[in-house]
């Protein structure tokens, strides 16, 4: 979206954009900001906060070739012990 355009329709842009979306922002052609919703930055920011982690991130990596290999807990399960 142009910048200009951008500008105008700025108030509207929350009710347009999803959830997980983002919308570049250009001038003159070229990417100069990315707008996206709170909940989509939110999580990019704890993303980076896990990688950053060396720790979280290899029990982020842990996880999921655990869940790849079929590995992990059936949701129901976990309730049900988290009732205990």
């Amino acid at each position: 979206m142009p910048i200009i355009q951008a500008r105008k329709e700025l108030t509207r842009l929350p009710e347009q954009l999803g959830p997980a979306a983002a919308l570049t922002v250009t001038r003159r052609g070229k990417p100069v900001l990315a707008v996206m919703s709170w909940d989509l930055y939110e999580s990019i920011l704890e993303t980076l906060e896990i990688l950053g982690d060396e720790e979280m991130a290899i029990a982020l990596r842990q996880g999921i070739r655990e869940v790849a290999n079929g590995e992990g807990i059936p949701w129901r399960q976990v309730k049900k012990e988290l009732r205990l």
